[in-house]
């Protein structure tokens, strides 16, 4: 009778202590941690850090009361063999649970770098270079040297071969991986929006569009008018007409361009002078967004030759030089025709 009240008992205490044991599991499981509504922790777990050290600087840090219950439950769950490495973000919505599960899952802090349309290749290499958050390998590249650091044919032109968008990473990824990514998804794009080109486009290569599409970016102020201009520019090659577009000259004067043109640019002969040269210009002078890549295969048609800004970002097109000429004396010179041959020789999309 003893031994059968002593089982009674023995069992009652096992039953009693699981379920307070079960009870504590899944508060501690379940309530979020002791954080501040205002505040965010950043853990960072390094290759090969084990459970215990991270519950402990958990613990030093206020974020638990004792650190035995979360490696407890990493250890029986298997989870602790499974923690990726990273930098972890811990808010105080957090649980222990899904703390654990962002360990195993990889769910790291993410950062970004973002490339802005039109921007040329060294303003892209300079906004890497001044995010502090990248592991940087590039110190002090130039453009011409960027293709060979990437991996890639040295001979490509680096403009324009990075496509714009917005990047994350995660903290101490390198500078190369980053802008590799950004080559690889401008292939990508081109050559998917290359694919169903329209027909009869003066180019003969992808990196043909591309350019094109780089003089589209730069030109355009008002996004929907980028097949227009892109029209104009197609009808001016079939045609054999100079395309004369300013973008080009500026890229061509280089870090001397002060923010005007002036009639001796416009006369002095480089490769990027569509002023002086016919055709498009040896490489990209930027890097064009998707919807310019676009209009550059879709063209859209008409019989407009010539374009001029109207002052809100927006152009004013015409079909013959007479239609342009009224349109620059209207726009730029605020109506004042006396003014105009002197307009006419500085050469505004003449």
């Amino acid at each position: 009778m003893r031994i059968r009240n002593w089982l009674v008992a023995s069992l009652l205490v096992f039953v009693g202590v699981s379920l307070l044991v079960a009870y504590n599991y899944k508060q501690f499981m379940t309530t979020p941690f002791s954080i501040s509504a205002d505040e965010t922790i950043r853990l960072d777990v390094g290759s090969g850090r084990s459970i215990k050290s991270i519950a402990a600087e958990l613990k030093d840090k206020g974020v638990i009361a004792q650190s035995f219950w979360l490696e407890w439950v990493a250890r029986i769950n298997g989870q602790a063999r499974r923690i990726q490495a990273g930098e972890y973000e811990i808010k105080d919505t957090i649980t222990p649970k899904q703390f654990l599960t962002m360990l195993v899952n990889g769910d790291v802090v993410q950062y970004s770098v973002t490339i802005i349309e039109g921007w040329n290749v060294t303003q892209t290499l300079q906004a890497i270079k001044n995010n502090t958050d990248l592991k940087q390998t590039l110190d002090s590249i130039t453009a011409s040297q960027l293709m060979k650091k990437l991996g890639l044919p040295a001979d490509l032109h680096a403009e324009g071969w990075l496509f714009p968008d917005t990047y994350y990473f995660i903290r101490g990824e390198s500078d190369v991986k980053v802008l590799l990514r950004a080559h690889k998804a401008m292939q990508a794009n081109l050559n998917k929006a290359w694919m169903g080109r329209d027909a009869g486009l003066p180019y003969d290569t992808p990196y043909d569009a591309l350019i094109m599409a780089s003089i589209v970016e730069k030109e355009t102020g008002k996004a929907s008018e980028r097949p227009q201009i892109a029209g104009v520019f197609v009808r001016r090659l079939r045609k054999r007409m100079k395309l004369q577009t300013d973008p080009t000259v500026i890229y061509g004067i280089g870090e001397k361009y002060d923010g005007n043109i002036r009639r001796r640019d416009l006369r002095k002969d480089t490769p990027y002078n569509t002023y002086t040269r016919k055709g498009m210009p040896p490489t990209p002078i930027a890097m064009p967004g998707l919807a310019a890549i676009e209009a550059a295969l879709h063209p859209a048609d008409g019989t407009a030759l010539y374009f001029v800004a109207k002052g809100d970002g927006s152009h004013v097109f015409s079909t013959t030089l007479q239609q342009h000429n009224e349109a620059v004396i209207k726009y730029q010179l605020k109506g004042k025709r006396k003014a105009f041959s002197s307009f006419k020789a500085v050469g505004k999309k003449q």
